[in-house]
């Protein structure tokens, strides 16, 4: 009894002689908040990073005169020396840095809570601007996709396939809401304006036991708050589309507003010019808004919402002699979410963020067809659609407690409602009165309990957590167990060693016929008889930075088990105007495999000085086996590539001159293509011979190497009213002919017909030009 008597005494003596510090960063002048900023005590291993909200807690000795450095990439690092009597909550401002030439010192001291992450990547929106890209639409996407382990869909796609993983794998998320479909124009652009977004959080693998619901990837983005001193404005003019960001204070220094968009505009200007009997037009736009509340120094409120929509309209009118016929086809898919968040510090240890989210996902094909006979004849006027859509209801609260130093703790739990309507069909026609009907819902609920800890001890340090996710079916209950598990040494200073293992369950499945993550691929929940898909992952790495020259290698292995992932039967589809209103159940159309995946890869990343940039390369490979397909054997994937390379450079050549290249190489696709062509005898009615094209096993042909240059210059001045550039931009500069697909052509000549496999490409070399300006 005594001796817990001595422990509890001697307990109160060390919590005297310790005090804390906690506070937000944020940047000085607009006030947002910074995430990820390093807070550490000089001379020791004593340190912490911001939280996504920028808040900080940090143990301190009593009594003791202390040097405190914050410092973020991109801002002016900030020291405080203070002698501390009693825990203090103390803001601290960091001033952006200006761009300036010369090399800037980098410090090679890694904080605990850095030697534990693996497999992630935080990507500056500055550095995302740089990159060259098709038409000057700089894309958050395809930057993620010239990083290692990720894999680029068909050419010029947004499609991500991240370490063996399908593009349905990747947990998106906008302000903790879920975009479900980030593709505009077929795949070919991302649903995120950059002007609109603060903070791009991209991990591989080792997820921290805070996130859930996907295999492959979490791709975590920020919205801007808006400053809270004054208006900014910043926009573009380009080839494709234009933008314009506006941000400032609703109550100068209390509250922020925020509001983006962006908008194409080539069917404004070529409609009018189309002739009467056939108009084509296409548009998307994206809309971003944000307001953010201080509502003292322990709440805040923000709310945000993101408003996005294609839109495909063919109209057609044909006049003849005895009939008059108009068509009125389109396309139209979109996402909306909402977000309202309410931040509260309990107290200088615990931060809490309570989250209530709304995502709406809206597809939509149609066709109208009408004929007016003047023969006297029936008239027929006919309307078939198509319709599929997602909406969630997720309700979520987070926990950051910080016991001590060693220990960084993060807890919670969420509920989402997902209401499912992966295919309604609707047939009218108006001459006769019928009406054909298919429409196929469902709803169910998806759970989860977090808790996980971030250790420090010296060199080593641990992020250990566990997740028990579960779904509520009309038919049945999903529990699972997620362990995760990260750790990491520091051998040296500036040299550590990384581990990882993950297992996810995924309750949500794409089908899809093309493999590229298209808005016509339809989401569907996993039920009785569509089990989840689950994973398991295991990597280990080497991270070494060198100071002087500004420059971090990552070295990564990993091996990676999926299982429970779906995919069409031969010849299923869902998207067919001549099937009538026959009750097609998705469940019987697919079949579900299993997929294996590992590989290594290489990053030398540079993010200080006039060049900065990266270089990766990637050795993977990835297998599937369905029982149902390939004869049941195992098959390499569209997107299985051997060999994945890129070279992203920035060269600040004068304060008002800026060039930038990329270039990438590819193992081409693995693809079914024909291998030969056979005839059968033409049935009743038939004239000819019908032809078929023999395609072989499943993926047997390998396509041509892929590769591609980009490159880009930018002209900056300073002008009274703020900052404009000029940017002028080649997209695949000499013109390199990769395939998109193969076909058959059969030729004549003296030796009698012959056959030869042609290849097909898409984007010759592409020139932009892209107005941008800030004020």
């Amino acid at each position: 009894m005594n001796y817990c008597w001595l422990f509890v005494f001697l307990s109160a003596i060390v919590q005297a002689q310790t005090v804390t510090l906690s506070g937000y960063v944020r940047e000085k002048g607009t006030q947002e908040s910074l995430v990820g900023v390093s807070v550490g005590m000089e001379g020791t291993t004593i340190g912490t990073v911001t939280n996504a909200y920028g808040f900080y807690s940090l143990r301190l000795p009593a009594n003791q005169t202390v040097l405190i450095r914050f410092s973020a990439l991109g801002y002016a690092t900030e020291e405080q020396t203070m002698t501390l009597t009693q825990s203090l909550q103390q803001n601290i401002a960091l001033t952006a840095q200006a761009k300036e030439l010369d090399e800037v010192k980098v410090s090679g001291q890694h904080q605990p809570t850095e030697v534990a992450q693996m497999s992630v990547v935080r990507l500056p929106v500055s550095q995302i601007k740089q990159i060259p890209t098709l038409l000057g639409e700089k894309d958050i996407i395809k930057a993620l996709q010239l990083l290692p382990g990720v894999q680029k869909g068909t050419e010029g796609s947004t499609a991500l396939y991240v370490r063996g993983g399908g593009p349905d794998q990747n947990l998106i998320l906008l302000d903790e809401a879920q975009v479900y479909n980030a593709n505009h124009l077929f795949g070919f652009f991302s649903v995120f304006n950059g002007d609109a977004i603060k903070n791009v959080d991209f991990w591989k693998g080792g997820f921290p036991a805070r996130y859930g619901g996907r295999l492959s990837s979490v791709i975590d983005l920020q919205m801007k708050e808006g400053g809270k001193d004054k208006v900014r404005g910043e926009g573009g003019v380009g080839l494709l589309s234009s933008r314009l960001t506006l941000d400032g204070p609703l109550k100068k220094g209390k509250s922020s507003f925020l509001l983006s968009g962006r908008r194409t505009y080539l069917d404004l200007l070529t409609m009018p010019l189309m002739p009467k009997e056939e108009k084509v037009g296409y548009h998307f736009y994206d809309l971003n808004a944000k307001i953010n509340l201080d509502l003292g120094e322990k709440d805040k409120l923000y709310l945000s919402g993101y408003f996005g929509s294609d839109a495909l309209r063919v109209k057609e009118y044909i006049d003849r002699t005895s009939s008059t016929i108009k068509t009125n086809s389109g396309l139209r898919w979109g996402n909306a979410t909402g977000t309202l968040r309410w931040n509260h510090l309990v107290n200088q240890k615990l931060f809490v963020n309570t989250t209530l989210a709304v995502t709406d996902f809206r597809f939509r094909l149609f066709d109208e067809f009408e004929r007016v006979r003047s023969d006297g004849g029936e008239n027929s006027h006919t309307f078939t659609e198509f319709t599929s859509s997602i909406r969630d209801y997720t309700l979520k609260t987070d926990f950051d407690y910080f016991p001590n130093n060693a220990h960084q703790v993060k807890f919670g739990a969420l509920v989402t409602h997902h209401r499912f309507k992966p295919r309604a069909y609707f047939k009218e026609n108006r001459e006769d009165n019928t009406q054909e009907k298919d429409n196929q819902a469902s709803s169910n609920q998806e759970f989860a309990v977090y808790a996980e800890d971030t250790y420090s001890y010296k060199s080593f340090s641990l992020n250990a957590g566990l997740r028990l996710n579960g779904l509520q079916t009309a038919a049945r209950t999903y529990i699972f167990l997620e362990p995760r598990l990260t750790a990491g040494y520091s051998l040296s200073r500036n040299l550590s060693l990384k581990m990882s293992y993950a297992r996810n369950n995924q309750f949500i499945h794409l089908l899809t016929n093309t493999g590229t993550g298209l808005s016509t691929d339809l989401w569907v929940p996993s039920t009785e008889r569509v089990p989840p898909q689950q994973s398991d992952q295991i990597a280990v790495g080497l991270s070494k930075a060198f100071p002087k020259a500004g420059l971090q290698l990552t070295i990564e292995s990993y091996r990676k088990w999926m299982r429970g992932i779906v995919a069409y039967k031969e010849g299923a589809t869902f998207l067919s105007f001549d099937e009538g209103a026959k009750p097609l159940q998705w469940e019987n159309n697919v079949t579900t495999g299993r997929a294996w995946s590992y590989g290594t890869e290489v990053l030398l990343q540079k993010n200080k000085g006039r060049l900065t940039g990266w270089v990766d390369y990637t050795l993977s490979w990835t297998v599937h086996q369905f029982d149902s397909l390939n004869n049941g054997k195992r098959f390499y994937p569209r997107y299985d590539r051997r060999h994945d390379f890129s070279l992203v450079a920035s060269y600040k050549l004068s304060p008002k001159v800026t060039l930038s290249a990329n270039w990438v190489y590819a193992t081409g696709n693995a693809l079914t293509v024909p291998q030969g062509f056979y005839f059968t005898q033409g049935g009743l009615g038939q004239t000819f011979p019908e032809r078929f094209d023999y395609l072989g096993s499943r993926n047997s042909f390998r396509a041509e190497a892929y590769h591609r240059l980009d490159v880009a210059v930018q002209f900056h001045k300073k002008k009274r009213w703020g900052e404009r550039t000029w940017e002028v931009g080649l997209y695949n500069a000499y013109n390199r002919q990769n395939p998109l697909y193969y076909y058959l052509k059969t030729e004549n000549s003296p030796e009698g017909q012959r056959s030869r496999l042609v290849k097909r490409a898409l984007f010759p070399v592409i020139p932009s030009v892209t107005y941008n300006f800030k004020f």
